[in-house]
């Protein structure tokens, strides 16, 4: 799943994918659980990676919470 799927879709994106989409992105998750996972970035603050399993869906503030953070980092990585 590539980024511009998930700003088009925000809410149909499955968890699996999105936890896919983080790890690639921002390695392991710090914590993680079967419905929870957190991971670190390399600022303090927002925006905050942590996304939740919900039926099986991300929940579509956290997909736009995820795109804000890529966005970020691939910027600082500029």
């Amino acid at each position: 799943m590539d980024l511009d799927s998930l700003r088009r879709n925000p809410r149909g994106v499955s968890y699996g994918d999105l936890c896919k989409v983080c790890d690639a992105y921002f390695g392991k998750p710090r914590q993680g659980s079967t419905s929870h996972r957190v991971y670190a970035t390399p600022w303090r603050g927002n925006p905050r990676v942590n996304i939740q399993n919900h039926r099986g869906m991300a929940k579509a503030y956290q997909v736009r919470q995820v795109i804000k953070a890529i966005e970020r980092l691939e910027k600082e990585n500029d």
